[in-house]
């Protein structure tokens, strides 16, 4: 048998970002409970320890994975004005993550420090620190930011693959909860994007 015919036997050539691509579609199909590098390996019918040659371990994959979801958030044409530039990326990081099933729940399972995380983050730290925060605010502001848009979306991510059932309401009581029942109203499963909105206000109106 050639070389050739050996290559073609094991088909195409792999690389990380191949590796990376297929487990991203596999999450959008299944979720991230189904996620393995055993079922990346399936999907591109290879043989796990050729996936695992490439991210080396189920956490690393994840890293790289969150990684490459970031990086969907673009930072070209964005606004001059820095409170604006930091309401754009935030809605922009917010949609990154909207875009693949489970994609928040991904990230925050995730300390990646890798090369588009950095790059996102670091752009908005410099947003931050053009209004004239100082270094501690500024990272602490952007810690923020990040948190509100990765719960508040783990929370949206979770209830689209729930049955809306009234549990909350049927959970409140008037006599038990009287505050929470007096505001059930503004706590309904369809408001994550005002909800967003009026926390990223919230948080920049103290600039």
């Amino acid at each position: 048998m050639t070389k050739r015919q050996v290559s073609e036997d094991r088909g195409p050539r792999l690389d990380p970002g191949t590796v990376i691509r297929a487990a991203l579609e596999l999450l959008d199909e299944k979720g991230l409970d189904a996620l393995s590098t055993r079922a990346v390996a399936g999907r591109l019918d290879v043989r796990m320890n050729t996936v695992l040659w490439h991210v080396k371990t189920k956490a690393r994959m994840l890293e790289l994975m969150a990684d490459a979801v970031v990086g969907e958030a673009s930072l070209d044409d964005l606004p001059a004005p820095w409170d604006e530039r930091v309401r754009e990326l935030a809605r922009r990081y917010r949609r990154a993550l909207l875009a693949h099933r489970d994609g928040a729940t991904l990230v925050v399972g995730t300390h990646a420090a890798e090369p588009r995380t950095l790059r996102f983050a670091d752009t908005l730290v410099a947003a931050l620190l053009d209004s004239g925060l100082d270094e501690r605010e500024s990272a602490w502001t952007a810690w923020t930011i990040i948190y509100l848009a990765l719960g508040l979306t783990q929370e949206e991510q979770a209830a689209a693959h729930q049955s809306p059932n009234g549990r909350l309401a049927n959970a409140v009581s008037k006599t038990a909860h009287p505050a929470l029942h007096r505001t059930l109203g503004h706590l309904d499963a369809e408001s994550f994007g005002e909800r967003f909105e009026f926390g990223l206000s919230a948080i920049l109106a103290r600039r």
